[in-house]
């Protein structure tokens, strides 16, 4: 009995981290208002790597809201963004991601407020073109926002 529920467990943490999106690596930032109290308001430049595609690396660019209250992390931070993912190595397509069923899946979320608000970047495959698109966009448990970017990447072969 023992046993077979440690297996469950260590069956169900696996499936959790095998879907969880990609964590993203700080690039830099740049500060963009001063403030007299607390962190200046910034925006932040990060990276992952799609954790279903090897080779496709996207970078997103977000507002990071400062001030006492931001640097509380109770702030919540503004829906703008943008994003840009390059091939960076060989790209070999899983099944799921070549037949369009893993349209729509989501491969990266960042939590930009306290509770409910998140930045996430999407993934779609346009097969006619051979073609990966991201798309970025912010939502809330209520309401979302309607700003959101697209970046391709253009499935070629790899030469280094």
């Amino acid at each position: 009995m023992r046993k077979s529920c440690l297996g469950l467990v260590v069956a169900i943490v696996m499936v959790l981290l095998a879907t969880w999106p990609a964590a993203a690596e700080k690039i830099g930032e740049v500060s963009t208002t001063f403030k007299l109290v607390g962190a200046n308001d910034k925006i932040v430049i990060e990276a992952f790597d799609d954790p279903d595609i090897p080779g496709a690396t996207c970078y997103v660019s977000r507002a990071k809201t400062g001030g006492i209250r931001g640097s509380l992390g109770v702030a919540e931070d503004r829906s703008d963004a943008s994003l840009a993912c390059r091939q960076t190595g060989p790209i070999i397509l899983p099944p799921e991601v070549a037949s369009g069923r893993a349209d729509g899946k989501r491969v990266f979320r960042k939590s930009t407020s306290l509770l409910f608000k998140k930045l996430q970047v999407v993934r779609f495959y346009d097969k006619k073109r051979n073609t990966l698109v991201y798309l970025t966009y912010s939502d809330k448990l209520i309401d979302g926002s309607p700003k959101n970017s697209i970046s391709t990447i253009v499935v070629l072969p790899w030469q280094k």
